[in-house]
């Protein structure tokens, strides 16, 4: 029997033609990196390989490592396989995996979405016979709305909040989600603050990405300095007490979760904004059928049951099991603890 071009072990996606792992989740001695989150991207291997806009976010995250960037479509070879990175649309420097050998052509998403955000180089199809795809929201019930109509919600509701002379806390993992946030947010309608986690993040990307003015939030901050003012924080920041320095304040989340009644009350949130950084149900079918791709995996999210309505289509569709978390699985903490420093967010 064939032995497949990529297979799915212990540490994670192998090619063993190459000897290259493609997101592993356990130590490997040569990795290639989709993006930046810490459920693809961890601490630990000996060579990093990914895109050159993730080199300087994974670098932040994961401390000093051994990485080399790469352009997109630019073909690297390793022991006769060609590999070449595809924007995937996720976050910045988010890519999909095209990956060749002996004229068979498999794609690895990684995390992926169709919509453009206006930061992350825009989803590009990319045929090939096998797709590896996420289903993080693999169900007929996801259905987003254009990034557009939700940013004028957010922005719509911090007027509210400001003039009512509350402070509004909109929750958002700190890579990704915060930024896309931030970029369109209405500098007009007050002060923009942030979180220390969220600072550090948007600080490494502003080369790359032109961001509206941001305050950081510290231990000298005065309550009255930011009152009305709009303050982007990680999920893991609510409850806290950090957060009680902005009584009186309302709080928003923005996550694909929030499309599910019930989520917003279940994480305490006075206001949920459904925006993610993946595919809606049908984002994932319109970007299986571009592939032309016969034979698809399904990993993360909803794999079971997208897995058999694709087979239902007339698919060759089977679930694989990975370690990888999806997008909203508020995955914060940083692989490398000897790395941390305020990625964490005190403060």
């Amino acid at each position: 029997m064939r032995q497949p071009l990529l297979a799915f072990n212990d540490k994670g996606i192998y090619c063993a033609q190459a000897d290259v792992y493609l997101d592993p989740w356990r130590a490997v001695p040569k990795a290639i990196i989709t993006h930046g989150h810490s459920d693809h991207a961890r601490w630990g291997h000996g060579s990093y390989i990914t895109h050159h806009q993730n080199v300087p976010i994974i670098q932040h995250r994961l401390g000093d490592i051994i990485v080399t960037g790469k352009n997109w479509g630019e073909t690297f070879t390793i022991n006769g396989v060609t590999f070449s990175f595809h924007p995937a649309g996720h976050i910045i420097g988010s890519a999909q995996v095209r990956v060749e050998y002996k004229g068979e052509v498999w794609v690895f998403t990684g995390d992926y979405k169709t919509e453009d955000d206006g930061i992350s180089t825009p989803y590009e199809v990319v045929k090939c016979h096998t797709f590896i795809t996420e289903n993080t929201f693999g169900l007929p019930a996801f259905k987003w709305l254009p990034q557009a109509e939700v940013m004028a919600d957010v922005n719509a509701w911090w007027a509210q909040n400001r003039a009512e002379g509350q402070t509004s806390v909109i929750f958002a993992y700190t890579l990704g989600k915060a930024q896309r946030i931030l970029k369109y947010l209405d500098p007009s309608i007050g002060k923009i603050c942030t979180h220390g986690a969220v600072e550090n993040m948007t600080n490494v990307l502003r080369p790359m990405i032109t961001f509206p003015e941001t305050t950081l939030i510290t231990r000298d901050t005065k309550k009255e300095d930011i009152a009305g003012s709009i303050v982007i924080a990680p999920p893991s920041a609510h409850g806290t007490p950090w957060i009680k320095r902005l009584t009186p304040y309302v709080t928003g989340s923005a996550s694909g979760w929030m499309a599910f009644r019930g989520a917003r009350k279940r994480r305490a949130i006075d206001k949920g904004f459904v925006m993610s950084d993946h595919c809606d149900f049908q984002g994932l079918l319109e970007s299986i059928k571009a592939t032309g791709a016969e034979k698809i995996i399904c990993t993360h999210g909803y794999s079971d049951i997208f897995s058999a309505y694709l087979r239902e289509m007339g698919y060759d569709a089977r679930t694989e099991h990975t370690q990888y978390e999806g997008d909203e699985g508020e995955v914060e903490a940083v692989a490398n603890p000897e790395a941390q420093d305020t990625e964490g967010g005190a403060l």
